[in-house]
């Protein structure tokens, strides 16, 4: 068996399944997956869509992580990020904006880049424009992202936000990092501090934490209902 720091997403779900496939409903599509959620996004928080990669995360109460964790580990992404970040790439966030014009407006506020614990900071955005039929990746160096990459896409139509560093880079969990304390005055239901990095190519030569943060979430069934908040609102 490989060693837990190194495994992909992949592996994790392969492990987790082992001689129990039958319980597990079929997979969602890529485009089920944002359909649901698209469907229900004025009852959910932008926050939640936050990491919605993890399948230890918040995403699992409303929607199949593993569908969005395969998108960032695809031939596609990584090959788009390569080409700023080189051949060390590590995934430590991504995040679904129901309308492309939410994504805008975060842009315009500058918040890109401000919640980032990295050093140095350095890092790639890639942008999958995923109510498209087939969405190409897109990526953009942190320090070139503007509003102005969305311009010919649809405001209205969802996107898919992709977080990337080099490998060169350390990604720090220490909560009293200012992004981290940013984050948490901005973001409350955020917490980057304690979230699982993958390791999608290369060598991690910065020493990351890539343990922390694979562990299962308590159950919706066992931890009582979401909180809810105007209506409903998760």
């Amino acid at each position: 068996m490989r060693d837990p720091a190194v495994m992909s997403g992949t592996d994790f779900h392969r492990l987790e399944l082992a001689g129990r496939e039958s319980l597990r409903p079929a997979p969602m599509s890529v485009s089920e997956a944002v359909a649901g959620i698209v469907a229900r996004k004025a009852t959910v928080r932008q926050e939640r869509l936050s990491g919605i990669h993890n399948p230890w995360g918040q995403a699992i109460g409303f929607t199949d992580a593993w569908v969005f964790l395969g998108l960032c580990e695809s031939q596609g992404v990584v090959d788009a990020a390569r080409d700023i970040l080189g051949p060390d790439i590590i995934l430590w966030d991504s995040e679904l904006f129901t309308e492309m014009r939410s994504y805008t407006e975060f842009l315009r506020e500058g918040r890109e880049g401000r919640y980032w614990p990295v050093r140095p900071l350095a890092g790639a955005v890639v942008l999958l424009p995923v109510g498209q039929a087939d969405p190409q990746p897109m990526a953009i160096g942190l320090n070139e992202i503007g509003q102005n990459v969305l311009e010919m896409l649809d405001p209205s139509a969802p996107i898919y936000v992709i977080r990337l560093i080099p490998g060169t880079s350390h990604f720090d969990r220490d909560p009293q990092h200012p992004a981290h304390r940013l984050c948490m005055e901005e973001q409350v239901l955020i917490n980057y501090a304690s979230r699982p990095l993958w390791l999608l190519s290369g060598v991690d030569r910065a020493k990351n934490d890539l343990v922390t943060g694979f562990a299962a979430a308590v159950p919706t069934w066992a931890s009582g209902a979401l909180p809810t908040q105007r209506g409903g609102e998760i």
